[in-house]
C-alpha cells in the first residue's frame, strides 16, 4: 500500500491557544482597523527581527504592490522570472516595466545578470528570496548604490532567514513577507513590509485604507489606495504562531540535513549547497534532476505521485512565459533559468514530516521509484 505524504502542510497552534487569544476580540468588538491584536503583533515582530519600521497587510501581494507604488518609481525594474507570478504582477500593476534577468545556482536573480541589464530607464531591482534562500544581498546592495537604484525584496518565503547574523528584513529599501497559510510562519493570510525610511509609514497607511485622509473639515482621498488592512483574527494567529517559529525552523533544518545525507552521491540528483554564514528558514527543499539521473524531473514527479508522495514543480514555467506576459516584448535574459525550470523539484518539507517518511522518499529516489 502506498503512503500518503503531503508536499506541505500549515503550521497550526493548539486550538485552545488560538481561542484564548481571540477571546478578547468579543470584548473589544474591534475586528480590523489597527486593533489590539495587530498592534501587539507588530510589537512582537519588531522584537523578533530587531527591525522597528514595519506595517501589516491583509496578504503578501497587496503588501508588495503597495510597497512598490509608495516608492513612486517610473521606468524599468529588473526582476527574476523564476518566482511566483505575484512578483511580476505587482510590478506591472504598479505601472512599471519588468526586465527579466537570469538566475544562478541559488535559484535567485544573478547579480551579474542585474548589472548587464541596467540602462538609463532602470529605476529599481524587485526580486524574491526564492525558496527562503536569500539573494546575494551584499552584491545587490553594491550594484544599487553604484547605479542609484531602489531595492525591494519579495521575501514571501524567507521570514526567519538571517545573513551573517542579520535578519533578512533589514536588507534593501523594503522587504515584503507573506504570512500565507503554508509559509514557515503564517497568520492564516497576511503580509508585512519592513523598510528603512520611516517616512514611508504614512504612505503605507494611506495605500492600505483607500487613500483616505481625515481632517477637521471631514475626509478626503489623497491617493488611489485599496483595502489592504490585516484583521484581528489574522494577527491573533500570528501572535500564537510566532513563539513556535524557531522550533519549526530547527525541525526543518534536521530534515534538510537528512535529505542531503539520503540523496548524497545519487547521480543526477543535486541538492542545494547550504552556506555556513546563512541561517536558513528551510521553507522548501529543492533538488535539481539532471540528465545523468536517467529520468526527467517530470517523470520523477509522476512516479512519486503514483506512490502517494506529494512534490511540487514550482516555477516550471517562468513568469515571462505566462500568456499575459509572453507577447509584450519584455527584455528577457533567462538562459540558465530556462534550464532550471525543467530540473527543479521541491520535496516534502514541514516540521511535522516524519523521518521515516523522509527516508522512504530518499530510498524511492535512489531506486528510481
Amino acid at each position: 500500500m502506498n503512503r500518503e505524504i503531503k508536499a506541505t502542510q500549515p503550521v497550526m497552534p493548539a486550538m485552545e491557544r488560538y481561542v484564548d487569544e481571540i477571546r478578547s476580540i468579543w470584548d473589544t468588538k474591534i475586528l480590523t482597523n489597527n486593533g489590539e491584536k495587530t498592534n501587539k503583533f507588530k510589537e512582537m515582530l519588531a522584537a523578533y527581527t530587531g527591525c522597528q519600521n514595519l506595517d501589516l497587510f491583509v496578504n503578501g501581494h497587496s503588501a508588495l504592490m503597495i510597497g512598490i507604488q509608495a516608492m513612486e518609481l517610473e521606468g524599468e525594474v529588473i526582476t527574476s522570472p523564476f518566482t511566483f507570478v505575484s512578483t511580476t504582477n505587482a510590478i506591472v500593476q504598479s505601472g512599471l516595466t519588468p526586465v527579466f534577468g537570469d538566475i544562478d545556482d541559488s535559484y535567485n536573480l544573478s547579480p551579474e545578470s542585474i548589472e548587464n541589464l541596467i540602462t538609463d530607464k532602470t529605476c529599481a531591482i524587485v526580486t524574491p528570496h526564492i525558496f527562503g534562500i536569500p539573494c546575494d544581498v551584499m552584491k545587490i546592495e553594491q550594484i544599487a548604490r553604484k547605479y542609484d537604484l531602489k531595492v525591494i525584496y519579495d521575501g514571501a518565503q524567507a521570514f526567519g532567514t538571517k545573513v551573517k547574523g542579520k535578519d533578512i528584513s533589514s536588507f534593501g529599501d523594503i522587504t515584503m513577507f507573506s504570512l500565507h497559510a503554508i509559509k514557515v510562519f503564517n497568520s492564516i493570510e497576511g503580509g508585512i513590509l519592513f523598510y528603512q525610511d520611516k517616512g514611508l509609514h504614512r504612505k503605507f497607511e494611506l495605500y492600505r485604507n483607500f487613500g483616505i485622509t481625515y481632517g477637521e473639515s471631514g475626509s478626503d482621498v489623497d491617493l488611489v489606495g485599496m483595502n489592504g488592512k490585516m484583521n484581528e483574527f489574522q494577527a491573533a494567529m500570528g501572535i500564537v504562531n510566532l513563539p513556535g517559529l524557531e522550533e519549526e525552523i530547527w525541525k526543518r533544518k534536521q530534515l534538510a540535513e537528512l535529505y542531503c545525507e539520503g540523496l548524497r552521491d545519487i547521480p543526477g540528483i543535486q541538492t542545494y549547497s547550504y552556506r555556513e554564514d546563512i541561517d536558513y528558514n528551510y521553507a522548501y527543499f529543492p533538488i535539481k534532476v539532471t540528465e545523468e539521473y536517467g529520468m526527467s524531473r517530470d517523470e520523477l514527479w509522476i512516479r512519486l505521485k503514483e506512490k502517494g508522495i506529494g512534490t511540487r514543480k514550482l516555477y516550471d514555467k517562468l513568469t515571462c512565459d505566462f500568456n499575459c506576459y509572453k507577447n509584450r516584448g519584455y527584455v528577457q535574459k533567462t538562459e540558465y533559468a530556462d534550464k532550471v525550470k525543467r530540473m527543479a523539484l521541491d520535496l516534502p518539507m514541514y516540521g511535522g514530516l516524519e523521518e521515516e517518511d523522509l527516508r522512504y522518499i530518499c530510498d524511492l529516489i535512489k531506486n528510481k521509484v
